[in-house]
């Protein structure tokens, strides 16, 4: 009750409005308490020896041993140099923060069974199929189309197929 009635006086006295006092507190409550960055995100494991630990130590146990560099994994927290980690399949836990990289990679639709198409730029004329679970550069999307490129292909794919990218988010 007492907060309600802050967030009146300050919104009377002609400070931030309501809205925007929440609006500032989420986006705050979303930010990792370690980095400051957006949580979730997205990175990549910047090795291809990866433990995945149940809790953020090396005391405990090693849950997985991922083996793919530049998987794309999704941050969900934060704790001194531990991230916890999400991997396309929903497995969870923690690995050291050094083990991750920024760069943004995404995984060909791993739900899907056959190929999908890579396309020009025109997003009409094919250039190359890619199978379930190809590992790809991300390199840049506009909400609805992401431009992929790996050894031997470059192209563009609907952003709903990948995985390592929100939908309709914007990379640059």
């Amino acid at each position: 009750m007492l907060a309600v009635l802050l967030v009146l006086v300050a919104s009377a006295s002609g400070t931030q409005s309501a809205a925007e006092q929440q609006a500032q507190q989420a986006q705050e409550a979303q930010l990792g308490p370690v980095s400051k960055l957006p949580l979730p995100r997205f990175v990549s494991l910047k090795s291809d020896r990866v433990n995945l630990h149940e809790g953020p130590s090396k005391e405990h146990p090693t849950r997985w041993v991922y083996q793919r560099a530049g998987l794309p994994v999704e941050i969900t927290a934060e704790f001194e140099i531990w991230r916890r980690i999400r991997d396309s399949e929903g497995g969870e836990g923690w690995v050291l923060h050094s083990l991750l990289s920024g760069r943004r990679t995404a995984l060909v639709a791993p739900w899907k069974k056959e190929p999908l198409v890579l396309t020009a730029s025109d997003h009409q004329q094919p250039v190359a199929k890619l199978s379930p679970g190809v590992i790809a550069a991300l390199k840049s999307c506009d909400g609805e189309w992401c431009r992929l490129q790996g050894p031997g292909f470059d192209g563009y794919m609907k952003q709903e197929n990948l995985w390592g990218v929100y939908p309709g988010e914007k990379v640059q």
